[in-house]
């Protein structure tokens, strides 16, 4: 199968981890196979060739291939609600960190310890099975309605999803024991997963904000420029609803890397309020500018990044093919990504600073702007400002800070300190008219976009944001300092539990 958005990977001797992008990316449930060496296979439900326990990477082969289509599907389909989408990673790759630590000299669990196993024992065969029964039994409590999708992930690789075993001697024990401590310590870490937070007895709503935030804007009123305003969205279904702050309450989640986000404030908004009207009314010009100008690759750009199981599963670092030091680096990485999404609610929440929509509809009322005039259309002269639109949709939290940034800033900066410099190699490929915003449009020409240098790429992501039409450039700069520190304290984090410093489990 073909696909028009595909991140891909170089070859070296330490290779940058790609190829779980286009796993996550890809609407399709098959996954890759490894020629065998010894004979380890286990037949799969419908004859194809089996996933190789001894060569492989469960992760990138079984694990992924089903866990990103069901994302896509239970959260949104282009991923764009990066908080529930990286608890999703964080807490699955984690449990592959606690079920494999064992098998390493030195690795104390992040949630659990779960002792010590003889280095004979740790095979490929054994880390890829523990990794299996980790993820089935995190996946059961993050997405119970597809249990049916998570038993087909270990029977079609020869397990036995019944198979609840918590004997600490077994990679089928480990892998339970170690998703059975993930779900213990994070159903109730303050993010509200299953809707029982707050003293909500009946009719509990997973991921419900308990913590009582309100708009003081509507979608169909502006009472205040100054602050956040929900939009008025729609799926072109003729259904229409209001935005409400998704996960109003991370804030007040329990973070992996830090003692308190309050320790992670970036600076007031301050062209945000309304009254500096100057600034105000600047930087909602160079929103507007971006809006009439924009290129092809800048579109792609923005699609790119917007993508959050592209970022969750892509920016991992560069790392050896060994399985092992895979399983540290995806879980430096998207640690990282939970933490800094955390940090950037905390702020969001304390500034609640409205959407360039909102500034531009409040500046130009009654006025005719130039400006991208939706999916095909081109730049046209005539638009109402009131009928003006970002090309990415509108996220359904306030502005200030960009949590993309910071979580572009965050992986660069555990992938600097995993590969030991700003080099890295990431190409995304897009084939003509492959957008997801504009199919069949954009590009004009098969496409390919390369980043060689983690900074650079952080600086696209920033600019993607604007360009994109869903931040101001004072949000995305803020940001980047905010996730390079997650980025480094998550990294520095992780390798603690590696060299067994820090026992136990979180803060």
């Amino acid at each position: 199968m073909t696909h028009p958005h595909r991140p891909v990977r170089g070859r070296s001797p330490r290779t940058l981890v790609l190829a779980c992008v286009t796993a996550l990316a890809v609407a399709t449930t098959g996954f890759a196979v490894a020629e065998t060496r010894d004979g380890e296979r286990a037949a799969t439900a419908d004859g194809r060739q089996a996933f190789d326990f001894a060569e492989g990477n469960s992760a990138l082969e079984v694990i992924y291939p089903r866990v990103g289509p069901a994302v896509r599907k239970h959260i949104n389909q282009v991923a764009m609600d990066g908080t529930l989408v990286l608890r999703v990673s964080a807490l699955m790759e984690s449990s592959w960190f606690d079920a494999t630590a064992p098998y390493h000299p030195t690795a104390v669990g992040i949630h659990s310890d779960l002792g010590r196993r003889p280095a004979s024992e740790a095979t490929q065969k054994n880390l890829n099975t523990a990794m299996l029964y980790s993820t089935y039994r995190v996946m059961q409590s993050l997405m119970p309605t597809y249990d049916a999708q998570w038993r087909e992930m270990l029977t079609s690789v020869g397990l036995d999803p019944d198979d609840d075993s918590t004997d600490r001697t077994t990679p089928v024990g480990l892998g339970n024991a170690a998703g059975n401590a993930v779900v213990e310590k994070r159903e109730n870490d303050g993010m509200n997963q299953l809707g029982n937070e707050g003293g909500q007895k009946y009719h509990q709503r997973p991921y419900s904000d308990y913590t009582g935030y309100k708009p003081v804007n509507t979608a169909y009123e502006i009472r205040n420029p100054s602050r956040w305003q929900p939009a008025l969205v729609s799926t072109g279904n003729g259904i229409f609803f209001a935005q409400s702050f998704v996960t109003a309450q991370l804030g007040r989640a329990e973070p992996y890397s830090f003692a308190d986000p309050k320790d992670l404030l970036v600076s007031k908004p301050r062209s945000s309020n309304h009254r500096n009207r100057a600034a105000y009314k600047r930087q909602a010009d160079e929103v507007l500018r971006a809006s009439a100008n924009l290129t092809d690759e800048q579109k792609l750009k923005a699609e790119f990044f917007n993508d959050k199981l592209i970022f969750a599963s892509g920016f991992m670092g560069e790392v050896s093919d060994d399985l092992m030091e895979f399983i540290h680096s995806a879980t430096a990485s998207h640690i990282a990504g939970f933490d800094v999404m955390l940090a950037s609610w905390y702020n969001k929440r304390k500034y609640d600073a409205p959407r360039p929509f909102t500034a531009i509809r409040y500046l130009y009322a009654g006025q005719k702007l130039r400006a991208w005039g939706g999916p095909g259309k081109g730049t046209v002269d005539d638009m109402p400002a009131e009928d003006w639109q970002s090309y990415l949709q509108v996220s359904d939290h306030p502005e200030y800070p960009s949590g993309s940034t910071a979580f572009c800033a965050a992986q660069a900066e555990v992938g600097k300190l995993v590969g030991g410099g700003d080099q890295t190699d990431i190409r995304y490929d897009v084939e003509k008219g492959g957008s997801y915003i504009e199919p069949g449009v954009t590009p004009a020409k098969d496409t390919s976009i390369r980043w060689t240098d983690w900074n650079e790429m952080v600086d696209d992501c920033a600019k993607s944001r604007v360009w994109g039409g869903v931040h101001f450039k004072a949000a995305t700069e803020a940001s980047k300092g905010l996730g390079a520190k997650v980025g480094e304290s998550s990294y520095r984090y992780v390798q603690s539990h590696i060299e067994g410093k820090q026992v136990g489990s979180m803060r």
